[in-house]
């Protein structure tokens, strides 16, 4: 029995005792304790309710702090999970540098063009021997300057004055060989305009008329204004076209 009931009890029986008692002092004595009685039952109740709000506000407050837990310990693991991806990156990282021997920068072999008193002294005998007409002695000598010096900046002029020397030998093949040369390696060139027209009068000269066709149509329509066009629109027109 709580003490609610206690002071309810305490009363009726006051009560009880009242209606069996004749003399004043017995009244006033359960008067009061009667009086008492409804103060500590009213004590009570404020306890009772006060504990009451107590336990909605501790529910209400516990529900608010598990809702935030929850937000903070989803948020904690996200942060924890995003450290580790960094973490693995970087221990990649680490470990490709680590397995990579440590070397010095490799230097690259030049092959840009040059030019030296030899390769020019070289060069300007070979076409020497070309101007007087000794097309195969030139020949040789230019095949020999354009293995001894592959990076001489006048290996496209090489290249042309060989595929002349062996046109003029009459071996078209050869020629038309010196002539691809220019145009699949030195695009830019002074001699590439020259080495085209060459190379499609090889062609004619070897009998493949539709595809020396195509390489003087190629230079009309595509660099026209130039000389080699103009030569090329001729050799067309000569062929009937």
């Amino acid at each position: 029995m709580n003490q609610r009931n206690l002071a309810l009890a305490a009363i009726f029986g006051g009560v009880a005792l009242f209606t069996g008692c004749e003399s004043d002092e017995r009244l006033k004595a359960v008067e009061r304790e009667a009086g008492e009685m409804k103060v500590e039952v009213f004590k009570l109740r404020q306890q009772q309710e006060e504990n009451s709000r107590k336990a909605d506000t501790d529910r209400k407050d516990a529900g608010e702090w598990r809702a935030e837990d929850r937000q903070f310990r989803a948020d904690l693991q996200e942060t924890l999970r995003q450290l580790s991806d960094a973490t693995k990156v970087i221990n990649n990282r680490m470990g490709n540098a680590s397995r990579t021997p440590a070397t010095a920068p490799t230097v690259p072999t030049s092959t840009a063009p040059t030019s030296t008193p030899d390769d020019e002294k070289a060069f300007g005998s070979a076409v020497l021997d070309y101007n007087r007409g000794n097309y195969a002695i030139a020949a040789e000598g230019l095949d020999l300057f354009l293995r001894t010096y592959p990076n001489s900046v006048r290996k496209p002029d090489a290249l042309f004055f060989l595929g002349m020397a062996y046109y003029n030998q009459k071996n078209y093949e050869k020629s038309q060989g010196a002539f691809d040369r220019i145009l699949r390696d030195h695009p830019n060139s002074s001699q590439f305009l020259p080495a085209k027209l060459k190379r499609g009068q090889c062609l004619l000269k070897q009998g493949l008329k539709p595809a020396a066709l195509r390489v003087f149509k190629e230079l009309v329509e595509g660099f026209p204004g130039t000389p080699e066009a103009r030569t090329a629109q001729q050799e067309v027109t000569d062929l009937g076209y």
